[in-house]
């Protein structure tokens, strides 16, 4: 899985029996700077470009892949199935998704079956095309009490899972995209992420700001199913909206940090509270490794309690790259590996194309 923080490589090898998952090990391969900025500008080359970064990932792909399972002194021979997300280069919420990272090098180099390409099936089906990682969501936590299962990547999502009731998942608004681009900014380059938050935790954010620009924003009232693409809360409206196009500093990204954290607790307010009482809000995704991000949540989200997934037995970067094993498990079977309740699909799909 390499998700909208476009920052680099997320594997998992996992053990499925019944519903239940283990994540038996985990890595992310960073990209290169030149890499990641050759990705972020993907929705913008030609398609020869284009063309030539599709392979260039599917070829680092296989690379990384059989690299993590030597590490591991594993066999290629003892997997099932290989699920690749890809990296999502474009998407517009029911109308296109394209991810790009050609996974015939996967197949090649590791001799096992790939599935690959999940979203254009539910688009076919009349759904949005994302999120797709609430079948995970439902298959691993829907059979115990209600939870908001939040991933913050590069855009934060969630889903409502639990016994008795019908899933709820959406994509909420920015993740770690603003917050990267402010930290980009304000450090000229030389760091694309802030690191356990450290950097947020020494500014002052505006919280007056906040308030506005949560109440403006006409997608986070937009009922559900819903989705995004990076593309909406972006350069422009970092510079637009914080700083009004001034350098970006710590109390910048103290700022964009707290909008991040108001979006979730806003959203579990308006769309999640008027159907259950959640009995904690479980996070995945590198937010859940940002101390004021997750301090933010806490604060903001009280008295319901907001984990890392780490605690239920999943590191927080491996939940993404174990929902697309668990996916690609289930197309290889011939089994549905899909949340329609999530996307606005007419009804469950196998999603994901086959590489022998």
């Amino acid at each position: 899985m390499s998700g909208t923080s476009a920052d680099g490589l997320s594997l998992a090898l996992i053990a499925v029996k019944g519903a239940s998952v283990t994540v038996r090990a985990e890595t992310t391969r960073a990209y290169s700077k030149a890499l990641r900025a050759r990705i972020l500008a993907a929705p913008s080359l030609r398609a020869a470009e284009l063309s030539s970064l599709h392979f260039e990932l599917g070829r680092f792909y296989a690379r990384e892949a059989a690299r993590f399972l030597k590490g591991l002194r594993i066999s290629p021979r003892r997997l099932e199935a290989v699920g690749s997300h890809g990296q999502t280069v474009a998407h517009e919420s029911g109308v296109h998704s394209l991810q790009i990272g050609e996974p015939s090098f996967l197949a090649e180099a590791l001799g096992v079956p790939v599935v690959s390409d999940f979203r254009p099936r539910d688009v076919a089906a009349g759904g949005l095309g994302a999120p797709i990682v609430p079948f995970f969501d439902e298959e691993v936590f829907g059979r115990r009490s209600p939870r908001v299962m939040l991933n913050i990547g590069g855009i934060a999502n969630l889903a409502l899972v639990g016994k008795g009731l019908r899933t709820l998942g959406f994509d909420i608004g920015p993740g770690n995209c603003m917050i990267d681009l402010a930290v980009t900014r304000m450090s000229g380059g030389a760091l694309g992420y802030d690191r356990g938050g450290r950097i947020a935790l020494r500014g002052r954010a505006d919280e007056a700001l906040v308030r506005r620009l949560s109440a403006r924003e006409p997608y986070f009232r937009a009922r559900a199913p819903k989705s995004l693409d990076r593309s909406t809360f972006s350069e422009r409206y970092l510079s637009k909206n914080f700083k009004r196009g001034q350098q970006p500093d710590v109390d910048t990204v103290a700022t964009v940090t707290l909008f991040t954290a108001a979006a979730i607790a806003d959203a579990v307010r308006r769309f999640v509270l008027p159907r259950a009482t959640p009995k904690e809000v479980v996070v995945s995704g590198g937010g859940a490794l940002n101390a004021a991000l997750m301090g933010a949540l806490r604060r903001l989200l009280s008295p319901t309690p907001v984990l890392s997934i780490a605690e239920f037995g999943i590191p927080a970067l491996a939940k993404e790259p174990a929902a697309i094993a668990l996916m690609a498990l289930c197309a290889f079977k011939g089994k549905p590996n899909h949340c329609p309740a999530a996307t606005g699909a007419r009804g469950p799909r196998i999603l994901g194309k086959l590489t022998f």
